[in-house]
């Protein structure tokens, strides 16, 4: 909790008209300073400050108050975080920072940080020797060359304790230096964090250096971090602040748009190529945090530029839990060839990255494709396991308003009911990003690092589930028996699949019994057995297998054909039951057949369509192309609907 003290202190020590000179152009009349309003258009100044009360006000507008309420409009901050926004840039530590701790002050932590990136960028520039030659290759070899290297303050860590020293010799003592994670003490000797690695230095949106990330140069070696990063300290928490957010701000602001890469050097690539309102997560997910953050620059895009490998897509599935806790729109670009940033703008140049920017895609489009590209969808089963997994993609927005739209999408998407499928991610378990992975506590680098052993054994493969399904089951409720009860355990159960689904599933295997029992008298029907959406890809493998044996095929042979090409046909063909009643002629029956079989495949088709619809990537003509296809379905669907009943009724 904030006191009285500390927001008087804060107060005191920050000089309003500064503050505001930094966006508005201020001009004095008398002891009052005028300008444009920030918060509204305006031509003429009707916004003025005075210093000697402390008030803002805006004749325009009719807003005004105090320096903190200046600050939460400028900022979009909380009052409380308007409060910490001015003592961080006051070098206040505020009561409620200090609790009980007992260390360093915050103030001494960055200014050590500080001397830090001034020694590592010296180091870098002149220093001499392999380490310093091979991390000028290394930038170098990435386009950056010695004016970019200053720009940023890139820098070189040579390791041994050389850092160390140097920060002794200014009066820095050890405590404050491991405080600020420069250092680390073993067996009594303080002896530098980061060793022969290319320093990125990281400030908080006032530019004051508050971490960094080191990468290691040449070839990962066994043990060795590629990249390490500050960890927490008083000055710096990686969940809560952004590379080169201090620089991107005001280009957020201006343009409304933020990017996230994924990398330090694809930031820098980005702004040096004009993308000046790119940032990166820092060595930890993307986090609500960091949606916030970019929110205080009342942006209504941000564009996220995940990688096309694993760690990619694995970044863009956690960044779904924030879709709905944003104003923003929350977009995603995967640049061509699995290329990152970095690579893209060195290959193709800038005007080729900003059509791409332009046509980003809503995250949750990426996300369904790249997850669901994934299963195998050819059987009921499969598609059952697929739910599962895309239930615990979804499972953050389970008390979504959102809920329903994704729901539904991916109930039309696997064929399923749509209760049964919010049922499936109201029930699925929500990981957090933190809790994805054991957690360890990361050790110091030696110097130099020795490999660690190898031979670990491998995990333990996991017991299979109670809610297992095999990927050949087909429901039993397709087959006109009653609805079995849910599984038990965490897998949705069969009786997820969709009334329409469990339907077609009969009607392909009452079509599939008569290609058995009439192989001869259902070849009339080929033509439309060969447009038909099959639920079943085992399905349709079975009945060309038996459409495609000669003229007077007995019954027993094609099922001999049907069982060459998918085992377990003799119990699928086995159960008709169709042709066995008495009620119709065998014409009658076998028009019945394929008539329901047709139906189901339509009202498929539509369910396809009306997916592809939904997704905001789908071009102008190819939309009109799918709403034509869907018009015809429909009517067709009327047609036999109509056919059928007129049978089944009579």
């Amino acid at each position: 909790m904030i006191t009285d003290e500390d927001k008087e202190r804060v107060r005191q020590a920050t000089d309003f008209v500064q503050l505001v000179s930094e966006t508005v152009e201020l001009r004095q009349r008398g002891q009052e300073f005028w300008g444009c309003c920030p918060f509204h258009g305006e031509k003429t100044p009707s916004f003025k400050v005075n210093p000697a009360t402390g008030l803002w006000h805006c004749f325009g507008c009719g807003e005004g108050g105090d320096v903190f309420s200046y600050v939460q409009r400028r900022e979009n901050l909380e009052f409380p975080d308007a409060i910490r926004y001015l003592a961080d840039r006051a070098g206040i530590e505020l009561t409620e920072e200090r609790g009980g701790r007992r260390g360093p002050k915050k103030t001494r932590l960055m200014e050590a940080l500080g001397e830090a990136e001034a020694y590592y960028h010296l180091m870098l520039m002149r220093g001499r020797g392999e380490g310093p030659d091979a991390a000028r290759r290394y930038l170098a070899g990435r386009g950056f060359g010695s004016d970019v290297c200053r720009r940023w303050g890139l820098g070189y860590a040579p390791g041994h304790g050389q850092l160390v020293a140097q920060l002794r010799a200014k009066g820095f003592s050890s405590a404050e230096l491991v405080s600020a994670d420069l250092a680390y003490e073993r067996s009594g000797r303080v002896t530098d964090r980061f060793f022969d690695r290319v320093m990125f230095p990281i400030h908080d949106e006032m530019g004051r250096t508050i971490a960094f990330g080191g990468r290691i140069l040449g070839t990962k070696r066994d043990g060795v971090a590629k990249y390490v990063n500050t960890r927490d300290t008083a000055a710096f928490n990686k969940g809560k602040h952004l590379f080169a957010y201090d620089r991107a701000k005001e280009s957020m602001a201006a343009t409304g748009e933020a990017i996230v890469c994924e990398g330090y050097t694809d930031v820098i690539a980005m702004h040096e190529a004009g993308f000046t309102n790119t940032v990166a997560a820092l060595g930890t997910a993307f986090r609500l945090d960091h949606v916030r953050l970019m929110e205080r620059q009342r942006v209504s895009r941000i564009v996220c530029m995940f990688d096309g490998d694993a760690a990619g897509q694995r970044a863009a599935e956690r960044a779904v839990r924030y879709i709905d806790k944003t104003s923003a729109a929350l977009l995603c670009v995967v640049l061509p060839d699995n290329q990152d940033p970095m690579e893209f703008l060195a290959a193709r140049g800038a005007a080729a990255l900003r059509p791409i920017l332009d046509a980003a895609r809503p995250l949750m489009d990426f996300v369904f494709e790249k997850r669901l590209a994934g299963h195998d969808l050819s059987s009921p089963g499969r598609r059952v396991r697929a739910l599962a997994d895309m239930a615990s993609l979804l499972a953050p927005l389970k008390r979504s308003v959102l809920l329903d739209e994704y729901a539904t999408r991916l109930a039309d998407t696997l064929g399923m009911d749509v209760d049964e499928t919010k049922r499936a991610i109201r029930e699925a378990k929500v990981v957090e990003p933190d809790d994805e992975r054991p957690a360890r506590r990361e050790r110091p680098e030696r110097q130099p690092q020795a490999p660690r052993p190898s031979g670990h054994p491998a995990p333990a493969e996991p017991a299979e589930d109670e809610g297992y399904v095999p990927d050949d089951y087909v429901p039993v409720e397709a087959y006109g028996a009653a609805p079995a009860a849910p599984a038990a355990g965490p897998a949705p159960s069969m009786r997820a699949l969709s009334a329409d689904e469990r339907m077609q599933v009969a009607a392909e295997r009452e079509l599939l019994c008569a290609l058995a029992q009439r192989p001869d008298a259902m070849r009339a029907y080929e033509d439309r057995v060969a447009t038909l959406s099959w639920s079943d890809e085992r399905h349709e493998a079975m009945a060309w297998a038996m459409l495609s044996t000669p003229r007077g095929t007995s019954p027993a042979d094609a099922v001999a054909a049907a069982t060459a090409v998918v085992a377990e046909a003799p119990s699928i063909l086995s159960g008709g039951r169709v042709l066995s009643s008495g009620e119709l002629s065998d014409a009658e029956k076998l028009d019945l057949i394929v008539d329901n079989a047709e139906l189901c495949s339509c009202r498929r088709r539509v369910r396809q369509i009306r997916v592809a619809l939904s997704a905001s990537g789908t071009p102008d003509d190819q939309s009109e192309r799918l709403f034509q296809e869907a018009t015809e379905l429909q009517r067709r669907v009327g047609e036999l609907s109509r056919k059928i009943s007129s049978v089944t009724d009579d």
